[in-house]
Order: C-alpha cells, then sequence, then structure tokens
C-alpha cells in the first residue's frame, strides 16, 4: 500500500511538469537547427521543435497528455526519421555502415586495407556491417533493432523515445542505439536468470562495437548471486564464443585493416584524428590543459578501475544494481575519454532509465522484463537536453 501511494504521488509530480519538459526539448532542438553546422542535425531540430512544442501545449490538460507523447515521438522521431531518408541526409556513420556492408559482401572484409580519410576508417566491430548488408537506408534497421530490444527489455516509453539524445541520433543515423538497446535487453534476462539468451543477446552486442564489452562481466555478477556458479559459467562461455566468432575471423583475415580502424583509429594512433570532440570534461581536459591527455586518461583508467573493484568487492545481486553500476561506469567513461561525443551518453541514459523502472528490492531472479505500468515509466528523461552538436558530432 505504501509502495503504491509512493509511487501514485511520483507519477502526480512528474506529470505535473510534463509540459515543461516537453518545452525544453522544443528549445534544445531549436537550438540545434540554429547552432549546428551539419544538415541533417539542423533538419531534425527544424522539424523536431514544432512537434515539441505541440507535446508542450497538449500537456497542460491531464487529458491530452498521452496525445502529448505521441506527438512528441512522431514529431521528434518518426517524421524527421521519413525526411531525412528520404532527403537522403544522414550521418557519416550511416555512409560508413553501409560501405562497410557492400565491402563484406565483395571482398569478405567490411574493412578498407589502407584508410587515409576521415571516411575511411570503420571504427566498428565487424557485426555492424550487417546493417549495411540489409536493403534500404540503413537507419531503418539501426532503429529497428533499437526499438526491438527496448520494447524486449519491457522499456518501451514514449517520454524515453522522444528525448533528444534518443530522438536525433534515431533520425541522423547513431549506431550507438542498438548497441545500448542490446545491453539493456541482456542485463534484464541476466537479472531472469537467463544465462543463454542473455550470453547471446550481448554477444552480440559486443560484436558491435566495443562499447558494450563492459557489460559482459557486470551481467555475469546477477546471474551467479541468482543461479549459481554454473549458470554463469555457462554464460561466460557462450557470451565470449558469440563476441569471438564474429570478431576474430575478420581481425585474422585483415590483421592491417582491422587494426587500424578498430584499434588505432579511435585510440588517436593513426595519421588521421577522429574529429570526436564534444566539449566534455575529458575532451577539454586533454585540449586546454598541459598534460591534460595524460591525466584525461589517468582519471579514465582510474574509474574503470573503481568500477572493477567494485564488481569483486561488492557485486551487483540484481539486474537493477548491475544497470545501475554499468551507468555509472560507462557515464564516468564517456565524460572521461579524450575523444568522445554527446551521443555516447546515451549509454548512461538508458542503462539508468532501465535501472530506475526495475523493483528497489527482490532477488535477480524476481525480476522481470514485463513493462510497468505508466505510473512507474521514466517521466524525467525528455527533461534531459543535450548541447546542440557542432561540425565535430559527425564523427565516425
Amino acid at each position: 500500500m505504501t509502495k503504491n501511494l509512493e509511487r501514485y504521488v511520483r507519477h502526480v509530480r512528474c506529470t505535473r511538469h510534463e509540459r515543461y519538459a516537453w518545452a525544453g526539448c522544443a528549445l534544445t532542438a531549436l537550438g540545434v537547427a540554429l547552432v549546428s553546422d551539419l544538415g541533417p542535425h539542423r533538419m531534425w531540430g527544424a522539424v523536431a521543435g514544432p512537434g515539441y512544442a505541440v507535446a508542450a501545449v497538449l500537456a497542460c490538460a491531464e487529458r491530452s497528455r498521452p496525445a502529448a507523447r505521441v506527438v512528441a515521438v512522431a514529431g521528434a522521431v518518426v517524421v524527421p526519421l521519413v525526411s531525412s531518408v528520404a532527403a537522403g541526409l544522414g550521418q557519416l556513420e550511416v555512409a560508413v555502415v553501409e560501405r562497410s556492408g557492400r565491402l563484406l559482401l565483395t571482398t569478405g572484409s567490411p574493412y578498407v586495407a589502407d584508410p587515409a580519410a576521415v571516411a575511411d576508417f570503420n571504427p566498428y566491430l565487424p557485426g555492424m556491417a550487417l546493417f549495411g548488408v540489409l536493403p534500404g537506408d540503413a537507419r531503418w534497421w539501426l532503429a529497428g533493432a533499437f526499438v526491438a530490444a527496448l520494447g524486449a527489455a519491457g522499456l518501451y516509453r514514449a517520454r524515453l523515445l522522444a528525448c533528444p539524445l534518443v530522438a536525433l541520433p534515431v533520425a541522423v543515423g547513431g549506431t550507438d542505439l542498438p548497441v545500448a538497446g542490446l545491453m539493456c535487453l541482456g542485463v534484464v534476462l541476466a537479472g531472469q536468470g537467463r544465462a543463454g539468451r542473455a550470453a547471446l543477446v550481448l554477444g552480440a552486442g559486443a560484436a558491435l562495437k566495443w562499447t558494450a564489452w563492459p557489460a559482459l562481466p557486470v551481467a555475469l555478477a546477477p546471474l551467479a548471486a541468482g543461479r549459481g556458479g554454473r549458470p554463469a559459467l555457462r554464460y561466460a562461455a557462450v557470451a565470449l564464443s558469440t563476441a569471438t566468432a564474429a570478431v576474430l575471423p575478420f581481425a585474422l583475415s585483415d590483421p592491417a585493416g582491422f587494426y587500424r580502424s578498430v584499434i588505432a583509429f579511435p585510440l588517436g594512433l593513426t595519421g588521421t584524428a577522429s574529429p570526436a570532440a564534444s566539449p566534455l570534461p575529458g575532451h577539454l581536459l586533454a585540449t586546454y590543459a598541459p598534460g591534460g591527455k595524460v591525466v584525461a586518461l589517468g582519471l579514465l583508467a582510474m574509474s574503470a578501475l573503481l568500477i572493477a573493484v567494485s564488481l569483486v568487492s561488492r557485486p551487483p545481486g540484481t539486474a537493477r544494481a548491475a544497470a545501475a553500476r554499468l551507468a555509472l561506469g560507462l557515464g564516468l567513461a564517456m565524460t572521461l575519454m579524450p575523444s568522445t561525443r554527446f551521443g555516447y551518453l546515451v549509454y548512461p541514459l538508458l542503462l539508468g532509465a532501465l535501472a530506475y523502472r526495475m523493483p528497489r528490492r527482490g532477488t535477480a531472479t524476481e525480476t522481470s522484463a514485463a513493462p510497468v505500468s505508466s505510473v512507474s515509466s521514466v517521466s524525467s528523461v525528455p527533461s534531459i537536453s543535450p548541447v546542440a552538436p557542432s561540425k565535430e558530432e559527425a564523427a565516425v
């Protein structure tokens, strides 16, 4: 009874301020349209701004708040996505993914052997090339995989999908979205004790980008706490086998191209520097402070070490705790990386939302992936307003 009352009070407080959240999103979209020098981003801002504004007006009346969320999703996600695909406007990531798919079909490797320009580098793991093999614009498949993973994880919320940090990359082509969605689904499955399914899902995410690899050990903890050592070992074997089977053959068949694109380029070890340079703390330290790059890398290593120590000393026993630990670790990593961008913040955003909607108590096996009621939905997400992306935000 007390828990239900607390949830109701929280729901009333959040929905009361929902109109301000949509208004803040409208201002964010307007800022993107005016400040960004990227055509796809300006187009998104110009289309999404009016949608958010209409949602803010509708949210003033309690009866029309569900309609406000529908309008926000349609105006910030669906219409910009369809418009940008029809106009052929997209981030560099879209072209890279589609080219990697063509290379995979014609040469057997998704990597250019001797990349020179920024567009020649493919910093993704081989699994990402599958989105370029599929017919049509890669954004349809990237967005579809992301929405499907969120729905399976019970995190399908209109207010989350319409958040600018999510809506913008859906429309212009963000490769981080399906990876983050698979991470959320894998954590949920691990919390339910479904070792095999969690291993396959997280292994698939680890075959797309390096950013999914921290989820592999974190998801192991609730499995071990809820099911014991044998399911945890089975999970580890299947997850590592899945990721290795998708990555190792291409690393061995084209070691030079794989190293230059996937390892050297993101670490800044090539003659072509990555243009990912959003003004987050790590980049600001590396750019303006004497010896700042070393300091930023040291802070990044220290944060990773602290998270690793916490997994050993106090392993998360539930999916909720695992999602929160991942959100904290990735949030620190994304803000302290010398070469980073605002789009990476979608990882802590989604994992934090997942932790927020899960039960506060209960064992790992009690966590359910079924969607919760709208009372416990993530209502504060739309208020997150990222800084308008700059030209560097087209980084691969």
